[in-house]
């Protein structure tokens, strides 16, 4: 089933009010990256933001053993109070929400990075005309971070620093986390790109259904297509999967309406 579960919210913009696109309705999604299932969802209201629906979800999930991923919005004291008392371990990436320890974490690598005592892995992937390095850089004595007995279960920090060339040329960045996990480099690598599927996920919702150009009125109703959507999804992929041919979803979906036996055949894994 996997040992990574992912959250990450999404908004539906075509049921923003004018004039207020905030206002649209917010989905927050728990997805178990290895097999694709979505573990629970949760809406989200202008009065309200991801940060307390998403500690509300962790009540109600089983994440022993398991490690949560969440963007830099969700890297909270009290989240990561919750998740190493349910037995689970978390990674999240740091922006200027929490500026004092991005910034330290931030410096701390900004001068160490070529450190060859550092914890290091990297991986270099091909695609078409792109090549994209990744290097993760970890580092578990923290004893010098300001204020690190105040996370709860923290053990170590890492950047990962992705370095992309194409014809027009090479661009990097680099991003900052913080984990409770004791692992490796490798292993944190590739924690931070299965965290990467449900970003794929949300994205395939708009590119395959045209979900943010969904018009209708009732919120439940949207709710229920989103969750639809999704089982969709996993449907298709776990077929695609096993096919020799490749093919994409959006084209699979056309060739089902077309084909009952087909349909049956996607519908039935």
């Amino acid at each position: 089933m996997g040992d990574v579960i992912a959250v990450d919210g999404k908004a539906i913009r075509s049921t923003s009010k004018k004039g207020t696109p905030h206002s649209a309705l917010q989905i927050l999604t728990v997805y178990l990256t290895q097999s694709g299932i979505v573990l629970g969802q949760k809406s989200i209201h202008e009065k309200t933001n991801e940060i307390p629906v998403f500690q509300q979800l962790l009540d109600n999930l089983n994440i022993k053993d398991k490690t949560v991923t969440a963007d830099a919005m969700h890297c909270q004291k009290e989240t990561c109070k919750k998740i190493i008392a349910k037995h689970g371990n978390y990674v999240f990436g740091l922006k200027e929400n929490q500026k004092t320890l991005h910034d330290d974490v931030k410096f701390f690598f900004d001068e160490e990075f070529d450190s060859k005592t550092l914890d290091s892995y990297t991986t270099v992937e091909k695609n078409g005309g792109r090549i994209e390095k990744r290097i993760c850089k970890k580092c578990s004595d923290i004893k010098w971070l300001n204020g690190y007995k105040e996370w709860a279960g923290l053990s170590s920090i890492f950047a990962v620093k992705r370095i992309t060339t194409t014809n027009r040329g090479t661009s990097d960045e680099t991003g900052y986390y913080i984990t409770s996990k004791d692992t490796d480099a490798k292993e944190l690598l590739h924690i931070c790109r299965e965290h990467w599927k449900i970003e794929s996920m949300h994205w395939l919702l708009d590119v395959t259904f045209s979900e943010d150009e969904c018009s209708i009125i009732s919120e439940n109703g949207q709710k229920t297509l989103n969750s639809l959507r999704k089982l969709a999804l996993l449907l298709h992929k776990r077929y695609l999967a096993k096919q020799l041919k490749k093919c994409s979803i959006k084209a699979n979906l056309l060739k089902c309406l077309m084909n009952s036996q087909l349909l049956c055949e996607v519908a039935d894994l």
